[in-house]
């Protein structure tokens, strides 16, 4: 029997490259993009497996709810949240109508797809869940000289990230696993559509991000930097987390007082 796919983002960069990936492995596909002309071409281009194109917008709470109904509905092994717009400009920049857009793209359309797919999952006891994010997740703290400000889309990733690592201790021993898969800059048309040249800044390849996904799961990492050669650096990170969340008290802090 094959295994069924669903795919946000699927006609173009990592998202059709995923789509490539799992097609050569024989899963079935559900395809999500806004592109109709593009979903057919991914029909034509995967004839040996069946692939049900869905054209909707990720921005809207209408798009969202039509592909959570499909996927509460079917019996999905792995779900990749992968849509995404940019919006790179600083908050005070940020068109109310572009930052709704992003929020929706990159936070409600993962929680709401995963929330669908996440109890038949558990019923059948295995399930993958990849929530595309980025390494901008973690340049919070980077000081304005090091990059232009983006904080609601910084924002966004890092609570991709956070909800995979959450999840994923929630769902453990339930035979479902979840990512986050974090890539630096990819060679996709991804900025170019923000109207960003990024021509001559070394890029991943998107069949190499999916490459280190699919790696990913196999040495059980919930949290996927390809282009992090040392991994103990994630775990610094984390570790840190962790060790700040456990020193909390209830008294307040010495360096708060008087």
């Amino acid at each position: 029997m094959s295994k069924l796919a669903l795919v946000t983002g699927a006609t173009s960069g990592i998202g059709k490259a995923f789509a490539g990936r799992l097609a050569a492995g024989g899963y079935d596909l559900v395809v999500v993009g806004r592109d109709e002309d593009r979903l057919k071409d991914l029909v034509g281009a995967h004839p040996r497996v069946s692939v049900r194109p869905v054209a909707a917008d990720l921005a809207t709470e209408a798009g969202i709810g039509a592909v959570a109904d499909i996927a509460a509905a079917e019996p999905l092994d792995l779900l990749v949240n992968n849509a995404g717009v940019a919006h790179y400009m600083p908050l005070a920049d940020l068109p109310a109508d572009k930052a709704r857009e992003l929020v929706h793209v990159k936070v409600v359309a993962p929680t709401m797809l995963t929330r669908a797919v996440v109890g038949g999952m558990q019923e059948r006891g295995a399930g993958v869940i990849i929530n595309v994010a980025g390494m901008i997740a973690f340049s919070g703290p980077a000081p304005s000289s090091v990059m232009p400000r983006r904080a609601v889309y910084a924002g966004a990733l890092a609570n991709l990230v956070a909800m995979s690592q959450a999840l994923a201790a929630e769902l453990e021993g339930t035979g479902v696993r979840v990512q986050a898969l974090v890539p630096g800059v990819v060679a996709t048309e991804f900025h170019s559509r923000q109207g960003m040249d990024l021509s001559a800044v070394p890029r991943m390849s998107a069949e190499d991000v999916v490459t280190a996904s699919l790696r990913g799961l196999e040495l059980g990492e919930v949290v996927v930097a390809p282009g992090v050669d040392d991994a103990s650096l994630l775990d610094a990170v984390f570790d840190a987390d962790l060790a700040a969340f456990g020193a909390q008290r209830p008294e307040l802090a010495a360096r708060y007082r008087g």
